[in-house]
Protein backbone atom coordinates (compact mmCIF):
# COMPACT_ATOMS: atom_id res chain seq x y z
CA UNK A 1 0.00 0.00 0.00
CA UNK A 2 1.14 3.10 -1.12
CA UNK A 3 0.56 5.12 2.07
CA UNK A 4 2.33 2.13 4.50
CA UNK A 5 5.72 2.62 1.88
CA UNK A 6 5.21 6.73 3.28
CA UNK A 7 4.57 5.62 6.60
CA UNK A 8 7.66 3.54 6.97
CA UNK A 9 9.89 5.22 4.15
CA UNK A 10 13.46 6.80 5.60
CA UNK A 11 16.30 8.11 4.34
CA UNK A 12 19.02 5.84 4.35
CA UNK A 13 22.61 6.72 4.50
CA UNK A 14 24.31 3.29 5.06
CA UNK A 15 24.34 0.42 2.52
CA UNK A 16 25.60 -3.44 3.05
CA UNK A 17 28.17 -4.43 0.78
CA UNK A 18 25.72 -5.91 -1.72
CA UNK A 19 25.26 -5.31 -5.26
CA UNK A 20 21.15 -4.35 -6.87
CA UNK A 21 20.23 -7.09 -8.87
CA UNK A 22 19.69 -5.93 -12.55
CA UNK A 23 15.90 -6.71 -12.32
CA UNK A 24 15.55 -3.94 -9.60
CA UNK A 25 17.81 -1.56 -11.31
CA UNK A 26 15.66 -1.91 -14.10
CA UNK A 27 12.62 -1.38 -12.53
CA UNK A 28 13.84 1.42 -10.97
CA UNK A 29 14.04 2.88 -14.22
CA UNK A 30 11.25 1.98 -15.15
CA UNK A 31 9.62 3.95 -12.07
CA UNK A 32 11.35 7.07 -12.76
CA UNK A 33 10.52 6.95 -16.87
CA UNK A 34 7.19 6.56 -15.31
CA UNK A 35 6.99 9.67 -13.36
CA UNK A 36 4.72 12.17 -14.79
CA UNK A 37 6.03 15.89 -15.83
CA UNK A 38 4.27 19.07 -16.77
CA UNK A 39 2.88 18.81 -20.44
CA UNK A 40 4.20 15.00 -20.64
CA UNK A 41 7.42 17.07 -22.22
CA UNK A 42 9.49 14.70 -20.02
CA UNK A 43 12.98 17.00 -19.47
CA UNK A 44 14.80 14.68 -16.75
CA UNK A 45 17.59 12.30 -18.11
CA UNK A 46 18.97 9.40 -15.98
CA UNK A 47 22.74 8.02 -15.40
CA UNK A 48 22.68 4.95 -13.55
CA UNK A 49 25.89 4.38 -11.89
CA UNK A 50 27.28 1.12 -10.37
CA UNK A 51 31.04 1.46 -10.79
CA UNK A 52 32.77 1.68 -7.34
CA UNK A 53 35.42 4.22 -8.79
CA UNK A 54 32.83 6.61 -10.19
CA UNK A 55 30.26 6.54 -6.63
CA UNK A 56 33.54 7.10 -4.39
CA UNK A 57 33.70 10.38 -7.12
CA UNK A 58 30.50 11.12 -6.11
CA UNK A 59 30.59 11.08 -2.77
CA UNK A 60 32.90 14.15 -2.82
CA UNK A 61 30.29 15.94 -5.23
CA UNK A 62 29.84 18.60 -2.57
CA UNK A 63 31.67 19.12 1.14
CA UNK A 64 28.48 18.13 2.89
CA UNK A 65 25.45 15.50 2.64
CA UNK A 66 27.12 13.50 -0.52
CA UNK A 67 29.68 11.42 1.43
CA UNK A 68 27.47 8.38 1.51
CA UNK A 69 27.90 7.83 -2.09
CA UNK A 70 31.08 6.62 -1.89
CA UNK A 71 29.53 3.23 0.15
CA UNK A 72 26.42 2.94 -1.93
CA UNK A 73 26.11 0.26 -4.42
CA UNK A 74 23.83 2.16 -6.68
CA UNK A 75 23.15 5.75 -7.59
CA UNK A 76 21.07 7.13 -9.85
CA UNK A 77 21.61 11.34 -11.34
CA UNK A 78 18.63 13.22 -12.07
CA UNK A 79 19.45 15.86 -14.99
CA UNK A 80 17.05 17.91 -16.98
CA UNK A 81 17.59 19.93 -20.16
CA UNK A 82 16.73 23.72 -19.21
CA UNK A 83 15.54 24.77 -22.42
CA UNK A 84 12.92 22.34 -22.91
CA UNK A 85 10.95 22.49 -20.37
CA UNK A 86 10.56 26.05 -17.79
CA UNK A 87 9.02 23.41 -14.75
CA UNK A 88 12.07 21.04 -15.06
CA UNK A 89 12.71 21.13 -11.37
CA UNK A 90 9.45 20.42 -10.58
CA UNK A 91 9.41 17.32 -12.85
CA UNK A 92 13.19 15.93 -11.94
CA UNK A 93 11.51 16.41 -8.45
CA UNK A 94 8.80 13.63 -9.28
CA UNK A 95 11.07 11.77 -11.06
CA UNK A 96 13.33 11.40 -7.98
CA UNK A 97 10.76 10.86 -5.84
CA UNK A 98 9.48 8.25 -7.86
CA UNK A 99 13.08 6.16 -7.95
CA UNK A 100 12.52 6.81 -3.85
CA UNK A 101 9.66 5.13 -3.98
CA UNK A 102 9.76 2.03 -6.08
CA UNK A 103 13.67 1.61 -4.38
CA UNK A 104 11.43 1.41 -0.88
CA UNK A 105 8.78 -1.24 -2.37
CA UNK A 106 11.85 -2.79 -3.51
CA UNK A 107 13.44 -3.36 -0.05
CA UNK A 108 16.48 -0.96 -1.08
CA UNK A 109 16.95 2.37 1.53
CA UNK A 110 17.72 5.60 -0.40
CA UNK A 111 18.75 8.70 -0.14
CA UNK A 112 18.37 12.12 -1.47
CA UNK A 113 21.74 13.92 -2.92
CA UNK A 114 20.62 17.77 -3.66
CA UNK A 115 23.22 18.53 -6.16
CA UNK A 116 21.12 21.72 -8.15
CA UNK A 117 22.21 25.28 -6.40
CA UNK A 118 25.17 23.31 -4.02
CA UNK A 119 28.39 24.31 -4.39
CA UNK A 120 31.42 21.54 -4.41
CA UNK A 121 34.46 24.34 -3.42
CA UNK A 122 33.92 28.42 -3.70
CA UNK A 123 35.66 27.74 -6.99
CA UNK A 124 32.87 25.12 -8.44
CA UNK A 125 29.64 24.14 -8.11
CA UNK A 126 28.77 20.38 -7.03
CA UNK A 127 27.03 20.86 -10.58
CA UNK A 128 30.17 21.12 -12.62
CA UNK A 129 31.68 18.21 -10.49
CA UNK A 130 29.35 15.67 -11.37
CA UNK A 131 29.18 16.61 -15.08
CA UNK A 132 32.80 16.13 -15.41
CA UNK A 133 32.87 12.78 -13.54
CA UNK A 134 30.17 11.61 -15.13
CA UNK A 135 31.20 13.44 -19.03
CA UNK A 136 27.34 14.88 -18.63
CA UNK A 137 26.49 17.70 -21.33
CA UNK A 138 26.97 21.41 -20.44
CA UNK A 139 23.54 21.85 -21.83
CA UNK A 140 22.15 19.58 -18.57
CA UNK A 141 21.59 20.50 -15.31
CA UNK A 142 22.28 18.16 -12.69
CA UNK A 143 19.40 18.30 -10.06
CA UNK A 144 20.05 15.21 -7.79
CA UNK A 145 21.69 11.92 -7.44
CA UNK A 146 19.67 9.32 -5.44
CA UNK A 147 22.22 6.90 -3.53
CA UNK A 148 20.45 3.46 -3.23
CA UNK A 149 21.77 -0.54 -1.84
CA UNK A 150 20.36 -2.48 0.52
CA UNK A 151 20.29 -1.32 4.33
CA UNK A 152 22.66 -1.68 6.64
CA UNK A 153 20.39 0.79 8.95
CA UNK A 154 17.40 0.32 9.84
CA UNK A 155 15.35 2.92 10.50
CA UNK A 156 11.30 3.63 11.98
CA UNK A 157 9.45 6.00 10.42
CA UNK A 158 8.26 9.23 11.50
CA UNK A 159 5.44 8.71 14.74
CA UNK A 160 2.26 10.28 13.24
CA UNK A 161 2.25 13.02 16.26
CA UNK A 162 5.70 14.60 15.10
CA UNK A 163 4.18 15.39 11.83
CA UNK A 164 3.71 19.44 11.28
CA UNK A 165 -0.16 19.88 11.59
CA UNK A 166 0.67 23.03 12.87
CA UNK A 167 1.87 23.90 9.04
CA UNK A 168 -1.65 23.01 7.75
CA UNK A 169 -4.74 25.09 6.95
CA UNK A 170 -8.28 24.46 5.81
CA UNK A 171 -9.98 26.67 3.44
CA UNK A 172 -7.71 29.25 4.48
CA UNK A 173 -4.29 30.54 6.01
CA UNK A 174 -4.19 30.88 9.22
CA UNK A 175 -1.15 32.67 10.51
CA UNK A 176 1.20 30.53 12.72
CA UNK A 177 1.73 32.23 16.23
Amino acid sequence: MFLDQIRERRSIRRYRDQAVEKEKVDLLVEAALRSFSSRDIKPWQFVVVDEKDLLEKLGSAKPHGSSFLKSAPLAIVVCADTAASDVWVEDTAIASTFIHLAARDLGLGSCWVQIRKRDHSSAKTADARVKEILHIPQNLEVASIIAIGYPEEIKQGHAKETLAYDKVFFNQYTPLR
